[in-house]
């Protein structure tokens, strides 16, 4: 089995390539050999000592796998050896072979490819919790998309347009021409342009009826400031955190200090609400996001979701495909490919 490690905290170099004997499956697990795996902005977070979910250190992190079952445990009736998988794992997805818990493998259809399926799980399932499961986002509404290039940012924009709701988008400019291309109707420029200015000009003052903001810092007070009356802001990271590829103290304060208080009076009068989604935390909902992986599944079979991957890293290779993540280059997702 090769893994690769965080050994200690620091920039994407650190990075370890090991490599150890394969696991056994206990009762109720599966193996599943690996063939593509996730790299989502929650890892590069625990690389850098920020993400307090993060096992301590040393450690495997890593959400989300695609790849075969090659072994099962005792218990397990309902996954065949040799069926094509998918899951969502809490962390040790760096890796060529990973145990599961038999109940969170999801079985693939035979025409989708790994690298879409490991694209999935963390992306679609943040997409489908805020503007599914919890916005219920409708035709002409309009939803404000942070970093839209991004992994959950292009599974927004397609859940977005199955839906009929108009979406606006922050990107550097060299993305615009592509997002537009696949359907963002306003590209904000995040670097020249202030976004709270452009979406008051585009929505003819009124705003938006959603925002998805993973940025973190002062931007989740500024996407507030976009609401239409009774609009949502869902809140699931904080990029803003770290600008560098090394920790910074201050900055990851300043940060937080910045990103101010929503109070309930407040929201009340307003009649704007504001939650936070960490897929991380919902392990205990296993059937809850199955369901959700299903119907996400069954929506890809059809042909009306269609995850987009930038492109894979050999698992060597685990610290190029952090800094092409924190150099902003991804236009949708990156894997590592076992």
């Amino acid at each position: 089995m090769r893994q690769v490690w965080i050994p200690r905290t620091g920039a994407p170099e650190v990075l370890e390539l090991r490599q150890a004997s394969d696991p056994e499956p206990g009762p109720r697990e599966v193996r599943v050999r690996v063939a593509a795996a996730g790299v989502n902005f929650a890892d590069i977070l625990a690389r850098m000592g920020l993400y307090p979910d993060a096992p301590p250190l040393p450690a495997v992190v890593g959400y989300e796998v695609a790849g075969t079952v090659d072994a099962v445990g005792a218990g397990v009736g309902d996954v065949a050896l040799g069926s094509r998988v998918a899951a969502l794992v809490h962390f040790g997805g760096y890796s060529d072979t990973i145990l599961v818990p038999a109940e969170q493998v999801i079985p693939l259809p035979a025409d989708l490819s790994f690298e879409k399926a490991a694209a999935i799980p963390v992306n679609y399932v943040t997409a489908w919790i805020m503007l599914v499961h919890l916005a219920n986002v409708q035709a002409g509404q309009r939803v404000l998309v942070h970093a839209v290039a991004g992994g959950v940012g292009q599974a927004a924009l397609q859940i977005c347009r199955w839906r009929g709701a108009e979406v606006i988008g922050t990107a550097s400019a060299s993305k615009h021409e592509r997002l537009r291309a696949a359907g963002v109707a306003h590209a904000i420029d995040y670097t020249r342009e202030d976004f709270v200015a452009a979406v008051k000009r585009v929505t003819g003052g009124r705003g938006v009826d959603v925002a998805l903001d993973a940025v973190g810092g002062s931007s989740f007070r500024r996407s507030f400031r976009c609401l239409a009356p009774l609009g949502r802001l869902y809140m699931f990271g904080v990029s803003s955190l770290a600008p560098g590829k090394k920790r910074s103290v201050l900055r990851a304060a300043l940060g937080l200090a910045s990103m101010g208080a929503f109070l309930p009076v407040g929201l009340m009068n307003r009649n704007r609400g504001v939650m936070g989604v960490n897929v991380g935390h919902l392990w205990s909902e296993t059937r809850l996001l199955r369901g959700m992986l299903e119907d996400i599944l069954r929506l890809v079979g059809a042909g009306v979701l269609d995850p987009v991957v930038d492109r894979g890293f050999p698992l060597e290779e685990a610290a190029a495909a952090h800094t092409y993540i924190q150099d902003r280059k991804n236009f949708g997702k990156v894997l590592l490919l076992p």
